[in-house]
């Protein structure tokens, strides 16, 4: 068992990368990186030393670190999550971005994010659109339990319903829908690898293309959309031209694809007539 934050650094070496290392020490001691670098002698108590050998062990064994601390950033907040939620990613800041590009001065759009599990979308956006009125939806309690805790923490207003997509939602029209659907095939052989193995999978499997909700979405979406509103959707990353033909089929206008930092085409919309 490692007495030291060095003994402890050094029985991680080769197991985990040095700074996921770093990121479990600095939740279980409760300090900065900065200290963690400075003070390799620094001691550990028994029960220290325990929850890291146990937390290293789960890492190695695959677990994702965002499980392992509780928490991940999106769009610079910490947003808790736990394992009945899908880890918010990078690329999906992306729709923040374009949803911040449609606005108008001194807008007050009615926003509604479809499958909202730790509530990333839906809770950033009320906080960067003050006067927005955001709807989140969940099929699963327990994810929205989450992300309810979520937006309560980070003091955002945000009304969370318990719905499978809009069956719940009501006769509202929103200026914008955004959505992180599933989206990846059923047989993919990624589901069984790496991090994805401790995701729900029911937030990331959808039928033999991966296409089933975001065709559901799409079919439904022009009924909650007011005049003019935008439906903004991610997808997998050879998925672009079938989604925007999708939107097209469906009557949407002004089609398009946006690109995430990685170059790929993450983010497909389109505009209600």
């Amino acid at each position: 068992m490692p007495a030291t934050i060095g003994e402890a650094l050094g029985a991680a070496r080769g197991a985990i990368p040095a700074s996921e290392a770093r990121l479990l020490l600095r939740e279980i001691l409760g300090c900065s990186a900065a200290q963690i670098s400075a003070y390799p002698e620094r001691s550990l108590s028994a029960g220290q030393a325990q929850r890291f050998a146990e937390m290293l062990e789960r890492r190695v064994a695959g677990e994702p670190v965002a499980y392992l601390l509780g928490e991940r950033e999106f769009y610079g907040r910490s947003f808790r999550v736990t394992p009945a939620v899908l880890i918010p990613r990078p690329e999906t800041e992306l729709i923040v971005e374009l949803v911040l590009e449609r606005l108008g001065a001194g807008a007050a759009p009615r926003i509604l994010d479809l499958g909202t599990g730790s509530g990333a979308l839906a809770v950033t956006l009320a906080l960067e659109i003050p006067a927005a009125q955001v709807t989140a939806v969940d099929f699963s309690p327990t994810a929205l339990a989450v992300a309810a805790a979520n937006g309560a923490a980070l003091g955002a207003r945000v009304r969370f319903v318990e719905s499978d997509w809009f069956a719940a939602v009501g006769a509202n029209a929103f200026d914008f829908i955004v959505s992180n659907p599933p989206y990846i095939a059923d047989d993919d052989p990624h589901l069984g690898q790496g991090d994805v193995r401790f995701e729900p999978s029911t937030a990331l499997a959808s039928g033999p293309l991966g296409m089933d909700d975001l065709h559901r979405i799409a079919a439904a979406a022009p009924a909650f959309l007011a005049p003019d509103g935008w439906l903004l959707m991610e997808h997998g990353y050879d998925q672009a031209a079938m989604v925007r033909d999708l939107l097209c089929r469906q009557g949407f206008v002004d089609v398009g694809s946006a690109r995430d930092l990685a170059g790929i085409e993450r983010v497909t919309f389109g505009r209600r007539a």
